[in-house]
């Protein structure tokens, strides 16, 4: 009883790193747009062709971690994945945007 617990605890694991792993990959594809300036129908076209990437990515995770049942505690693990990455990511943001307001106001002060 306890291997099959800790098996579903290492696959619940595995459903958060995937979550945080499609949020990681958009994030990334809106800073390639925020560097190459895109018309808004390039933007939706990237973005269609992301989440159709990303959903046949997120059904071989699923069908490779549960042998091809669908679990509704890996959806909610890829959901919270996201979210605590999400917060993570905009933490990080806050801290970058203070460390460059104070290097920038010592630089001004030389």
């Amino acid at each position: 009883m306890i291997s099959g617990i800790g098996n579903e605890a290492a696959v619940f694991l595995y459903a958060v790193l995937s979550g945080a792993m499609v949020l990681l990959g958009y994030r990334i594809l809106r800073c390639v747009r925020t560097i190459i300036p895109h018309s808004t129908s390039a933007a939706g076209v990237e973005d269609l062709l992301f989440w159709i990437a990303a959903s046949v990515w997120i059904f071989r995770r699923m069908y490779q971690a549960m042998q091809g049942r669908i679990r509704w505690y890996f959806i909610a693990g890829m959901l919270l994945g996201a979210a605590v990455s999400g917060l993570i990511l905009r933490l990080f943001g806050k801290i970058y945007i203070k460390i460059e307001k104070k290097l920038e106001k010592n630089r001004k002060n030389r």
